[in-house]
């Protein structure tokens, strides 16, 4: 809108409180704050949401591929024709063998579940998110032959376990005796203790060489799968395609969706519920807009009138009053950035402060699966959210608008 000079002077006017006008003003500073905190939730929680699943993708991931070829009995004794294929495979970028087994884990007279991964050294030590976490211990003491391995932060927690303290590893694929199967106990010694961020892995992993791996399960040269990086995750089903049929008969690829299908979906529905949940906030401070617009006009009734008879037209006082409404919802707009651009700088601090002063448990890593609070602002999300806020601001000052424009100086001045 293009305002002439009466009109801006006549809008900043209206934007500021006059004499008797104390309470059309604070009704007007509500509406401006409460666009705010409806602009600031909504960038906070979609930022959290973001970064939740951001956090959970590039880890779940780092651990675990984009897609991994397993063997229907769980092992894979052909895996260096299948890896050579899938490098061969035009968007995959690596194809690393694996070995995974859950076992049982001992120390201390404590005993843990476990997910063993057995390596190879060069991978293990190519891997960022696991190098990149290490908390104690060096991660190049868990060499071949060396009887070392490395094990999450939780789990070190659980079974008292540090740099240099020994720990068995219980197999049941043991040796077959009169009376019947005995496990297989295997001692190690801790070499380095890692804290990738996800609970679940910090409280299982134990990872150790691929020879370790293969002679504590009794696998000789077979692995356990074979994990595939791809150059675009979301194409994994397509550029995984050739594999998937010429690896038919001996295993099955599973991708990353199918393989926390149920977590991601989980949080695409969440993140779509929160946004429209969270609109209905801006909504409402929408309607105090649209009410301190009315009560502004109702109060400038005979300014208006007084105006139109000195040859203000309609549509100069309908722009007048929109602007003062897009004013008030843009200002809380650019207010409610800023909320919650600090907020996210300092999105740790709060939620360990809250935490302090409750003595309540917010982020419990076993329940929220990652030990920090994420975010991850996408400035596509951003953008939509303050042109959802300046549309519902704009529809809210036509009704008003529409009403000062439609004031008759005739009926409003004959008795003055």
């Amino acid at each position: 809108m293009i305002l002439n000079r009466a009109e801006r002077m006549l809008a900043r006017r209206y934007l500021l409180p006059g004499k008797g006008e104390g309470f059309i003003f604070l009704v007007a500073s509500i509406s401006l704050l409460a666009v705010a905190l409806g602009v600031a939730a909504l960038i906070i929680v979609m930022s959290v949401m973001n970064g939740f699943r951001a956090e959970l993708f590039d880890k779940i991931v780092g651990l675990n591929g984009h897609a991994v070829v397993q063997g229907y009995d769980g092992r894979l004794s052909d895996w260096q024709q299948i890896a050579d294929q899938a490098k061969r495979t035009p968007g995959v970028t690596s194809a690393l063998p694996l070995i995974e087994q859950p076992l049982m884990a001992s120390a201390n007279g404590r005993v843990e579940g476990v997910l063993v991964r057995g390596m190879r050294m060069p991978d293990i030590l190519a891997n960022k998110t696991i190098t990149s976490n290490v908390v104690a211990g060096d991660l190049k003491s868990i060499a071949p032959g060396s009887g070392r391995v490395a094990i999450g932060s939780r789990l070190a927690e659980a079974l008292g376990a540090y740099p240099g303290s020994e720990i068995s590893l219980i197999s049941p694929e043991g040796r077959s005796t009169v009376v019947g199967t005995v496990p297989r106990i295997v001692s190690y010694t801790v070499g380095a203790v890692f804290e990738v961020g996800i609970y679940d892995y910090d409280k299982a992993f134990v990872i150790m060489p691929m020879q370790e791996a293969q002679s504590l399960l009794m696998l000789g040269d077979q692995v356990g799968m074979v994990e595939i990086q791809t150059d675009n995750p979301d194409r994994v089903q397509q550029i995984t395609a050739p594999i998937r049929a010429s690896v038919r008969g001996r295993g099955v690829i599973v991708d990353w969706r199918q393989m926390n299908s149920a977590l991601f979906q989980a949080l695409e529905v969440e993140r779509v519920a929160m946004f429209v949940v969270l609109s209905l906030i801006v909504l409402v401070a929408v309607f105090n807009i649209l009410s301190s617009l009315i009560m502004l006009v109702r109060a400038k009734t005979r300014d208006i009138a007084i105006l139109r008879t000195m040859g203000a037209s309609r549509r100069g006082m309908m722009k007048v009053f929109m602007t003062v409404g897009v004013t008030i919802g843009s200002l809380g707009i650019v207010l409610g950035i800023i909320l919650g651009a600090i907020f996210l700088f300092f999105r740790q601090g709060v939620v360990d402060a809250i935490q302090t002063l409750t003595g309540q448990n917010l982020w419990d890593p076993s329940v929220r699966f990652l030990t920090d609070l994420p975010s991850k602002t996408d400035p596509f999300e951003v953008t939509a959210i303050i042109l959802t806020a300046l549309i519902l601001s704009f529809l809210a000052t036509l009704y008003p608008a529409y009403k000062a424009a439609s004031t008759d100086p005739v009926q409003v001045l004959r008795y003055e």
